[in-house]
């Protein structure tokens, strides 16, 4: 990654993550896929050449899809998790939480890397009623390549948490991709 960078969102096997990214904007970038609104659904709906395969959600758009599916939250949680970026997919049954961490000098990022374990098996308790799965994966730059990250890298798998650097392949997700 390079301060100011561009591209990535070209590719047509992953996710390609920069600074500030918009996680809908790149799947609706990549040749084949197209990210709408279905106006009668909560959050956005992701169609691979004009099939449904996913569903986004940002923060709020999460529990009004839950309330859709007629999960009261506030009898599962005593507070709300508000994800950055949620993805339904449906093909998997898989809820993913993507939460994106771009560092460039030591902060608070680093303690809240450790709490992923909670997190999931929060999600896990919420979306448990529909029987659906929960993957949280972190998608981390360069910075967390470091020797020092080596423990808390460490931990991450350990609590059946993942993280990835700077992308996200489509496969890994379950998602299609095009055929070059």
């Amino acid at each position: 990654m390079k301060t100011g960078g561009i591209g990535g969102a070209n590719t047509l096997t992953g996710l390609r993550f920069e600074d500030k990214v918009d996680f809908q904007q790149l799947i609706g970038a990549i040749p084949g896929y197209s990210v709408r609104k279905d106006h009668s659904k909560a959050g956005m709906g992701v169609f691979f050449e004009d099939m449904l395969v996913a569903r986004c959600f940002r923060k709020y758009d999460f529990y009004t899809f839950l309330s859709e599916s007629k999960v009261d939250w506030q009898n599962v949680l005593s507070r709300r998790l508000l994800p950055d970026d949620a993805l339904l997919v449906i093909v998997r049954e898989t809820l993913f939480i993507i939460e994106v961490k771009y560092q460039q000098v030591a902060g608070s990022v680093d303690e809240k890397l450790q709490t992923c374990d909670f997190k999931r098996k929060q999600y896990l308790k919420l979306v448990a009623p529909l029987g659906l799965k929960v993957e949280y994966v972190y998608v981390l730059n360069d910075w967390f390549k470091k020797p020092e990250y080596k423990d808390v890298l460490d931990y991450i798998h350990s609590v059946n948490c993942h993280y990835r650097f700077n992308e996200l392949p489509l496969a890994w997700l379950g998602l299609p991709t095009k055929k070059v």
